[in-house]
């Protein structure tokens, strides 16, 4: 993918990575009720979209693959985060994260397995 994806081209992203291959007028119904965006709105989000190389178009009825899994994506947003607010350092963005709020005994197990994997 060319370019970064902006957070409105993101919406529209999210819906294909819930839903799997949809046509632009179901996206478009999808973030009418969720954003309260046009069908204008939406399809010049998808073009652009389709312009970065995130989205692949084909007939009939104007049908939307992801190119790029939403995986992907958090990787390269997570990655851009640490770098521009944390210096670099994830485990300063991980102490961040760690001091925000009093986690649960079944969040603090979760992370001690991702840490374990990681090992």
């Amino acid at each position: 993918m060319e370019n970064k994806l902006f957070d409105s081209e993101l919406k529209v992203m999210d819906v294909l990575w819930r839903e799997g291959d949809s046509t632009a007028k179901h996206i478009s119904t999808v973030l009418k009720e969720e954003v309260g965006w046009n069908m204008n709105t939406t399809y010049t989000l998808i073009k652009r979209c389709i312009k970065k190389g995130a989205i692949e178009r084909s007939e009939p009825h104007f049908m939307c693959h992801a190119r790029i899994p939403k995986e992907e994506v958090q990787k390269a947003e997570t990655d851009e985060l640490i770098n521009k607010v944390y210096d670099g350092s994830a485990d300063k963005l991980f102490a961040a994260l760690l001091g925000r709020k009093k986690l649960s005994p079944q969040q603090i197990e979760n992370l001690r397995d991702i840490v374990g994997e990681l090992e």
